[in-house]
């Protein structure tokens, strides 16, 4: 990997911000996690040119006992080459009644991100769409597509995984009725 960046610390780092983000956006188990990861820019290089299978096996490791503890699923978004299609466990999708496609994430067609998701999962599946409560963009990967309305942003402790730039955002119900509306807090 470059830029002396540790899988031990992008797995630490992975773990913090997982767990930070899992405090304030209070998910209920079943609820879906979405990440976006690009490893190349984990590992000091550009999105899409640098991809680390060794960065983004780190991440999952950080990540996924975490979100498997609280029986939250873990969503992994694929790289533009598969249209940011999301890798899911296939409970999952049938649970949310996602449509499944047929393609199979590689690290230069989906991303090392995705690929390490697919190897891990028990029974991955590819969807086009997800509608999560929660997650993490490391890298610049534009998860925004696959929140739940309304995303809030999240700021953590920590800005960044490796060398990659980390932004967070939970999801909260619309707020809907005008002026005499009441609101729980959320």
């Amino acid at each position: 990997m470059q830029q002396n960046v540790s899988t031990q610390e992008i797995t630490a780092q992975a773990r913090q911000a997982v767990e930070e983000l899992l405090a304030v956006a209070k998910l209920n188990p079943g609820d879906i996690f979405v990440i976006g990861c690009s490893s190349s820019e984990i590992v000091g290089g550009h999105i899409g040119k640098d991809s680390s299978m060794e960065a983004a096996a780190a991440v999952l490791q950080g990540v996924l006992p975490v979100l498997q503890e609280r029986g939250i699923y873990l969503a992994a978004q694929c790289c533009e080459h598969l249209n940011r299609a999301i890798v899911l466990e296939e409970e999952a999708a049938r649970r949310y009644g996602y449509e499944q496609v047929c393609a199979v994430p590689q690290p230069h067609a989906g991303g090392s991100w995705a690929t390490n998701c697919w190897r891990a999962f028990q029974h991955p599946v590819l969807v086009e769409e997800i509608r999560a409560a929660a997650g993490m963009d490391i890298g610049g990967t534009l998860i925004g597509m696959h929140l739940r309305r309304v995303a809030v942003p999240v700021r953590l402790s920590l800005d960044h995984i490796g060398q990659a730039i980390l932004l967070c955002a939970r999801t909260r119900p619309k707020y809907i009725g005008g002026a005499r509306a009441v609101y729980e807090e959320v």
